[in-house]
């Protein structure tokens, strides 16, 4: 089983580590795509601070962004587990797992960028602000460097077991899951549901999706369907219900802190 999480927005800036080595970074396959955008960013980074804050979609209050993205072959390295810091990882909260559950998340989840493609949560990069929905000059847009290499690259991971994509369209854009993958590939929505009303929920859809890969990877389980895969979280206390190629995890509280299934009411 392959798991693809989005990155975040919100990173986290190390203090100290060893400068990024891209040859020593998962998926060489990559890699050329990955020093093409790096050289390309740091450039624009170096140039006309209005010019890149503009380019990178960036308020003016977030110039220190631009200060570091001009820097990226300098600046300190960390786990990318680290450097990501939203909701999503928050929940996941990978440090806190055993070893041998962290070695299995190591193995089976891979993190969707803008920057790097994609990345084993031990991959050592520095924190960085490239968006998905970016165009750079001469390169145009991010997505459209990805759209080639990623699908490849998701087929050799993914071999004859289960893809579940949980990206963002941002992130989905960079590269969606070659078409004989489809009927491998699990998508997953949140929903709240309240006095017998449901809706789609934004901020705790991935506080929600962080909790559910916490359960996979803590239970070991590796299923090889959709259907499988949806008997695992109902295992684990999870409303879920299909939909095509997507399962529906629903959800009765939604509040800071606490996700509760109407199975668990």
């Amino acid at each position: 089983m392959l798991i693809l999480l989005p990155p975040s927005e919100g990173k986290t800036r190390p203090e100290s580590g060893p400068p990024l080595d891209l040859e020593a970074l998962s998926f060489p396959r990559l890699s050329p795509v990955r020093a093409q955008l790096l050289r390309t960013l740091v450039k624009l980074c170096n140039g006309n601070p209005q010019r890149a804050i503009a380019v990178l979609g960036l308020g003016t209050t977030q110039v220190d962004s631009i200060t570091v993205n001009a820097n990226l072959i300098e600046e300190p390295a960390a786990r990318a587990d680290a450097i990501y810091t939203g909701v999503l990882f928050s929940e996941l909260d990978l440090p806190s797992l055993d070893p041998e559950t962290r070695e299995r998340a190591d193995q089976s989840l891979a993190i969707a960028s803008a920057l790097f493609g994609l990345l084993r949560p031990s991959d050592l990069i520095p924190a960085y602000r490239l968006s998905g929905t970016v165009s750079l000059p001469r390169l145009g847009t991010v997505a459209g460097r990805w759209r080639a290499p990623l699908p490849r690259v998701m087929q050799e991971l993914t071999g004859d077991g289960l893809l579940v994509d949980l990206r963002s369209g941002t992130y989905t854009a960079l590269g969606k899951p070659p078409p004989e993958l489809a009927p491998r590939t699990a998508t997953m929505r949140v929903l709240h549901e309240h006095q017998g009303v449901r809706k789609v929920v934004s901020h705790f859809n991935k506080a929600t999706k962080g909790r559910v890969v916490r359960g996979l990877l803590e239970s070991g389980a590796d299923p090889r369907t959709i259907d499988e895969l949806q008997s695992v979280l109902s295992d684990l206390g999870w409303t879920v219900e299909r939909e095509g190629q997507r399962l529906d995890v629903v959800v009765a509280e939604v509040q800071p802190g606490r996700v509760v299934s109407p199975a668990r009411r």
